[in-house]
């Protein structure tokens, strides 16, 4: 079998604000750009999951944080706990290892994965 990966980015706009923080401590809000990258084995189909399935479900999945004030979700709205909120919830719906990179604006990122589990 070919382990390969798959690599999606999708975008979401969203408010937050970050109890405590002197200048973040307003709300602001921000383009997320979320990148999704999944690893499995190529199945019989010639894929590890059709292109189509992974963005539909990555598009449904980010739509609880789009056009949202993320502190309804989260208590502390970092990029490092939106990332592991949001890679929690992918790895609920498709199983696979998988990396997400939450992009806060330009040149700022933070990720997560459960590659070597």
């Amino acid at each position: 079998m070919t382990k390969m990966r798959l690599g999606v980015i999708d975008y979401i706009d969203s408010a937050h604000y970050l109890p405590g923080h002197g200048k973040c401590g307003r709300v602001h809000g921000h383009t997320y750009k979320i990148e999704v990258l999944v690893e499995g084995e190529v199945r019989e189909s010639g894929m590890v999951i059709d292109f189509y399935d992974l963005k539909k479900g990555i598009k449904e999945t980010l739509e609880e944080y789009d056009h949202t004030l993320l502190n309804e979700i989260l208590e502390f709205p970092s990029s490092e706990h939106l990332c592991q909120h949001i890679h929690s919830r992918l790895l609920e719906r498709f199983g696979f290892p998988l990396q997400v990179k939450v992009w806060e604006g330009e040149g700022k990122w933070c990720e997560m994965d459960n590659f070597s589990e």
